[in-house]
């Protein structure tokens, strides 16, 4: 997974970089199929934004969070994007593989 982050008005600096990559390290836990993740953070007076766009096999999934400090918006988005990701996943699964195991009835 190739992760591209990029900071609005603040500076992305290394802790803040690593934290986002060990947050995003749990999505891929999920669903292996990623294939990048372009990740915004932006602060605008009080307010603190990150959001996300991952390109995964299948389409885009996009989320993003908005919170007072910084490492929560990133708790939060991680945690939209993980849903997201699992629900994708389910989309993904042949719901009709049972049908060609039929059983033969008394």
């Amino acid at each position: 997974m190739q992760l591209k982050l990029t900071g609005h008005h603040i500076e992305i600096t290394p802790p803040l970089r690593a934290y986002v990559e060990k947050k995003f390290d749990r999505v891929t836990r999920h669903f292996d199929n990623v294939i990048d993740v372009h990740c915004v953070l932006t602060v605008e007076k009080l307010e603190h934004r990150a959001e996300a766009t991952m390109h995964v096999s299948g389409g885009h999934i996009h989320a993003d969070a908005i919170e007072a400090d910084m490492y929560a918006a990133i708790d939060m988005l991680v945690d939209k994007l993980d849903r997201n990701v699992v629900k994708h996943k389910e989309k993904q699964r042949d719901h009709h593989a049972s049908e060609g195991r039929k059983t033969a009835r008394s």
